[in-house]
């Protein structure tokens, strides 16, 4: 019910978008998704509505790292250089990359993987910029950024490497792992 309801909330929030932009779907040519990491059932869900849009009307797709988006928005707020970005990746981790700006634009200079609590500390209270989404909530010394759609469209600009919507993949870490319920047992009276 809850994914209902928000797959229902999302298609809403597009149709108040191409209102606002005075367009179609039918005005759509190219999407661009941003493929996380973040929060697994939201980026599933993106992911999940950029393939419906694919197959329903045959646009080309783009997905872009949600943390590549983090650090050209620190740029264009003109956060000193260079920029750690840090993603609440669960279990006391963090997702973290290195940034650094120039005139193209940022260029990853750490890639992307998991950081300990201890280490994204050490990182904010040395002084260095960490920025991402809620991250003050852990360090105060760190700066709150959250993804935005149009810094993402921006990145998107002139980009060709589309993909089919089967091939667009989350950005996780970590090996998806679960536990599948045991059968239910029956009761003989």
């Amino acid at each position: 019910r809850a994914v209902e309801m928000a797959g229902r909330r999302a298609l809403g929030l597009i149709e108040e978008a191409l209102g606002q932009a005075q367009c179609q779907r039918e005005d759509i040519e190219i999407l661009a998704v941003g493929l996380g990491p973040g929060s697994y059932t939201g980026i599933r869900g993106a992911i999940a509505l950029a393939q419906g849009f694919q197959l329903a009307r045959g646009i080309r797709l783009l997905g872009i790292s949600s943390v590549e988006c983090l650090a050209a928005q620190a740029q264009r707020e003109q956060i000193s250089s260079p920029v750690h970005v840090a993603v609440d990746a669960q279990r006391n981790e963090f997702y973290l990359a290195r940034y650094d700006f120039g005139a193209d634009g940022p260029r990853e200079t750490e890639p992307l993987r998991l950081a300990s609590f201890a280490e994204i500390e050490a990182l904010a209270r040395s002084g260095q910029s960490v920025i991402g989404p809620g991250i003050t909530q852990w360090f105060p010394q760190a700066r709150n950024l959250f993804p935005d759609a149009a810094i993402l469209g921006g990145l998107a600009c002139g980009r060709t490497n589309f993909l089919p919507g089967e091939k667009l993949e989350p950005i996780y870490l970590r090996e998806t792992a679960f536990k599948k319920a045991p059968p239910l047992r029956v009761h003989s009276a």
